[in-house]
């Protein structure tokens, strides 16, 4: 569905500003949907909101429903009487990057603790909403909340080398681990009830002051995730070994002479469409719940997917799939109705998949970086001229470099062509001048990272693809807000009609 003309910012929430070593749903927060207002932003987009595995990547979540605790505001749970300390105690952690390690270090005990004064003196509305939380969300909450007690347990082994009755979810043997572990499944059911309970705060805050939130749902999910563990009817596995039968993943291109092999379990569209899409209804539902609009992250993967077999270590030798997509949004529509969906429709994309885009009018993504560069790359199809209204413009994406990092690197015949398509005669504030592209441009939204906002060079980068190292530890320092900037951005926003009337 097409859009109203409006703009925004991009940032996940463990870039705020803390003192617990990673952004959180505290007082920063609040005061950054405040600088989104005073900026006469409307939008807040934000990466996965899921727990994070190993990568720390919002994109391998061990749920794709459940939230991720370090996000939990220790501050707030000080202000609800659940933590009686303060906090001067805390380790020095560094105000630019999140060393996760650190961080889960010094944090899971506040949580631990904040569980076990919750159990000896909740107030009876605090267990009335605890208990009313359990039962309405218990369709993904109960089995999320086994599988990471079982995966302590099991000293984070993988759910396919566990014992083979719990592995295949034998019935007593969920009733004997559950008994078992009684308290370990309180204590992560606790964690979702607060997680929740504050990002519906904030998120209600924002909503109040005219700022809708953009969510992000990645399209496949962790092998290693209570989803696979709880429904591999969903999935395509092996039936003896449990692992990914056929792996998700794009085949090779000028980018990547081997492909990208993700490793995740590709779906069973069979078996889904065979049930009326339940598990994706819920998990859109689930989505809409906690969100305004939603980006679906590879949207080309409901038209066709690439699927490599198990046994390949590069995506070289796979083969595309044809996936219901039209059948799936033809149901979703059905049962949500019209559905405040962007499409990620980056890459090599074909015919197909645009028809599929287009037949529900859902907005595709323009990236300014993309249409300029060196003459290999660039490509003509993301120059504001070539633009259609339904679409969302981008500066760049969390997966590209800020747009300071990404001009400093161009070839300079490559930097003189932007710089004569801009009107420009200096190279300085090249950032203010993409966004003002951006926010100049036809398209229905602009989104526009907050590193670029900030002028920002490559160390802010968020993402680096294809390395294991590096990524998703971006904070900004609690005095780059300034009014100035605000001002700036607001008056750019209002002179490119972007302010909701």
């Amino acid at each position: 569905m097409p859009f109203p003309r409006s703009s925004g910012i991009l940032l996940h929430p463990t870039s705020f500003p803390s003192q617990f070593g990673i952004g959180d749903f505290g007082s920063e927060a609040y005061r950054f949907v405040d600088f989104l207002v005073e900026s006469k932003q409307q939008l807040w987009q934000i990466l996965p909101l899921g727990p994070t595995g190993d990568t720390n990547s919002p994109y391998a979540s061990y749920s794709a429903i459940a939230g991720n605790p370090l996000l939990i505001s220790p501050e707030l749970l000080y202000n609800k009487g659940l933590l009686t300390e303060d906090f001067t105690n805390l380790p020095k952690f560094s105000t630019e990057r999140i060393d996760f390690s650190q961080v889960i270090q010094a944090k899971i005990p506040i949580l631990q603790k904040a569980c076990k004064n919750f159990k000896i003196s909740a107030k009876s509305e605090q267990e009335r909403e605890f208990k009313e939380f359990c039962q309405s969300q218990a369709y993904w909450l109960d089995d999320y909340a086994l599988f990471m007690a079982l995966k302590d347990a099991h000293n984070g082994a993988s759910w396919n080398t566990w014992e083979m009755a719990i592995a295949q979810r034998k019935p007593e043997a969920i009733e004997q681990w559950e008994q078992r572990l009684a308290d370990e499944v309180f204590y992560h059911k606790y964690l979702q009830f607060e997680f929740f309970s504050q990002w519906s705060q904030l998120k209600r805050y924002a909503n109040e002051r005219g700022i809708q939130i953009l969510g992000d749902i990645a399209i496949y999910v962790a092998h290693e995730s209570a989803d696979v563990w709880a429904n591999p009817g969903n999935f395509c596995l092996d039936e003896q070994t449990g692992e990914p039968a056929l792996m998700a993943g794009t085949p090779p291109d000028y980018f990547s002479t081997t492909g990208q092999l993700w490793g995740n379990p590709v779906y069973n569209w069979v078996r889904l469409q065979q049930e009326n899409f339940k598990w994706w209804v819920q998990r859109f539902q689930s989505m809409l719940n906690n969100v305004d609009l939603i980006r679906i992250d590879h949207f080309r993967g409901f038209q066709a997917y690439w699927a490599v077999k198990q046994g390949e270590t590069t995506a070289m030798n796979g083969t595309w799939l044809e996936a219901p997509g039209e059948a799936f949004f033809e149901v979703l529509k059905q049962k949500l109705g019209n559905l405040p969906i962007i499409a990620e429709d980056l890459g090599e994309i074909t015919p197909e998949v645009y028809a599929l885009r287009d037949r529900f009018q859902f907005p595709g993504m323009k990236i300014l970086q993309f249409a300029f560069g060196d003459a290999s790359q660039a490509e003509k199809r993301f120059l504001p001229f070539n633009y259609q209204s339904n679409c969302v413009v981008y500066t760049g994406t969390h997966d590209n470099d800020t747009t300071v990092g990404w001009f400093n690197q161009l070839l300079p015949p490559a930097r003189e062509q932007l710089l004569s398509y801009l009107g420009c005669q200096s190279e300085s504030g090249i950032h203010w001048d993409l966004i003002r592209l951006a926010l100049s441009s036809v398209a229905n939204q602009a989104i526009i990272p907050l590193q670029d906002v900030l002028g920002l060079d490559t160390g802010a980068r968020m993402n680096f693809p294809g390395k294991t190292e590096g990524s998703w530890g971006w904070r900004y320092q609690s005095t780059a807000l300034t009014p100035e900037i605000s001002d700036r951005l607001g008056t750019m926003t209002e002179i490119y009609g972007r302010v909701s009337e």
